[in-house]
């Protein structure tokens, strides 16, 4: 474990903040780095393989075990009755050894029409040792940060259905330490989603007959979350758009593509030149951030443009059983400037369902490369049934 003096590294862990140039002329301002400031950023990591092999797409694709973090209006069309699934990522192994996120998800379908879902996310930082100013070891952390999701889902017809979630959510980063002259604490916060779903499983083009499907999701709507009594931060609230189309080749053979889009609900940093303020004061309640950010970006609209991230991806499946899965997501330079190609693979088994993602980022050196993802989802509906035939 690495010695850490004073908490640069904890820091970081605050928010997604990239400082830019120290001196930018005005003909610089859409060029120059301002990537949005929030905490609690691993509520936006992706936590399932099968979105994961997928360029993190997820609005608009078919229901499954994970829905919860995509859109979880889409459980109201999932298939099966219950279903239990662990995810397992580890985390920028390429630079430590001791982070891992971990994610259990389950659903149990009320009836016809709606269905209720639970998750717990749970984000393992490792172990930190603190040394003080002199260099001396002055106590050690085992920071985490976690949410527990309850969701509600109802199809309003056949083709039509919205969900509600709500998220409690914790981050304790830095086990009470001073950071700056200030005492720091962890930090709680309460957030909702809410999400639609569009379907239609029979969808003509031609000959040929398609299933296409919208989602949208506006997720992490809640209050701002302290470390401090000084500061308090934004939640990633993100506003998610997504459509996907599914062709099923033959009896045997079925290709789908997706595509998503997302932009962060939070107020973009003002870039002060000279004296002169470009963009709007950030420090503004929650529903003022969400207004607030589709017109507030110093660069004017080109800059609001690059704050929208996008993500495609594909997936085949032969006899509903064996999945090859890819995909891609890009983020502009300037906002945070992740990029990256993804695979991954599914088998689908009477039960159980293992699915494992591998991602790979397009410039070298980068702390996500080589990240896996696990999957494993058990289906009790297709278990009782295993179980009844083999009764008799």
């Amino acid at each position: 474990m690495k010695k850490i003096c004073a908490l640069g590294i904890l820091l970081t862990l605050f928010s997604f903040t990239i400082f830019g140039q120290d001196v930018i002329d005005k003909q610089d301002l859409i060029g120059s780095n301002n990537p949005l400031e929030y905490s609690a950023s691993f509520l936006t990591i992706a936590s399932d393989s099968r979105a994961g092999a997928m360029g993190d797409v997820g609005a608009a694709t078919s229901p499954d075990y994970n829905s919860m973090h995509w859109n979880p209006a889409k459980y109201a069309f999932v298939e099966s009755d219950m279903g239990i699934a662990v995810s397992y990522t580890p985390w920028l192994r390429n630079l430590v050894n001791d982070i891992n996120l971990g994610y259990l998800s389950f659903y149990k379908r009320i009836d016809k029409k709606q269905t209720i879902a639970a998750t717990l996310l749970y984000f393992d930082l490792g172990e930190i040792q603190f040394t003080n100013e002199e260099g001396l070891y002055d106590g050690q952390h085992s920071p985490y940060e976690m949410s527990v999701d309850a969701t509600y889902s109802r199809a309003f017809s056949e083709k039509v259905s919205g969900g509600v979630a709500f998220r409690y959510i914790r981050s304790d980063i830095t086990g009470g330490a001073v950071v700056a002259g200030a005492e720091t604490k962890a930090g709680n916060a309460v957030a909702a989603d809410i999400s639609m779903y569009y379907f239609d499983p029979d969808l003509k083009l031609g000959e040929n007959n398609y299933e296409l499907s919208f989602g949208i999701n506006i997720s992490n709507i809640g209050t701002k979350i302290s470390y401090t009594d000084i500061q308090k931060d934004f939640l990633p609230t993100n506003l998610k758009i997504g459509t996907a189309i599914k062709y099923n080749i033959d009896d045997y053979n079925s290709l789908a593509f997706a595509l998503d889009l997302n932009k962060f609900l939070v107020p973009t940093p003002p870039i002060t030149i000279d004296s002169t303020l470009f963009g709007y004061d950030s420090d503004v309640s929650v529903l003022e951030g969400i207004v607030q950010s589709f017109y507030d970006a110093p660069g004017g609209w080109e800059e609001e443009l690059h704050e929208i991230k996008y993500s495609v991806g594909a997936e085949y499946w032969y006899a509903n059983q064996f999945a090859v899965r890819a995909g891609y997501f890009h983020e502009h330079e300037t906002k945070g400037n992740r990029k990256y190609f993804t695979v991954g693979v599914g088998l689908k088994l009477n039960v159980f369902a293992i699915d494992f993602s591998y991602l790979i980022p397009v410039k070298q050196n980068n702390p996500l490369a080589n990240t896996m993802r696990f999957t494993i989802g058990l289906d009790f509906q297709a278990f009782k049934l295993q179980k009844k035939e083999r009764l008799g």
